[in-house]
């Protein structure tokens, strides 16, 4: 696994840790939680275990849902206070999901022929 795919690994492996810590206390004791995790931290869950097998499908999806995750992250820190430093920590790894994802399309691109 190149360096760029274990650093996205990483990354969407963080966004899991931290969607089980921000969310898993949202609700009272036999409340939904299960719905919480299927809607934030599955998907992350399900794309870092994808890479080794579809690096590249999985790359581009992760891409595509860093969007909502960023959005996600920049609207809870402007509207919650009390929840701001998990919401910048999602925003930061949604970040880091686009930067690591973008990596080998941008060294195939700017490769010298």
């Amino acid at each position: 696994m190149t360096p760029a795919r274990r650093l996205l690994r990483i990354a969407l492996l963080a966004l899991v840790v931290l969607y089980g810590a921000w969310f898993g206390g949202l609700w009272p004791a036999g409340g939904p939680r299960w719905v919480a995790f299927v809607v934030f931290a599955l998907p992350p869950l399900l794309l870092a275990s994808a890479l080794p097998r579809h690096g590249a499908r999985a790359g581009f999806w992760a891409g595509v849902l860093a969007l909502p995750w960023f959005s996600h992250g920049v609207m809870v820190a402007w509207t919650r206070p009390p929840e701001r430093w998990p919401a910048l920590a999602e925003v930061a790894l949604a970040l880091v999901v686009v930067f690591a994802a973008s990596i080998p399309g941008l060294r195939a691109r700017f490769a010298k022929r």
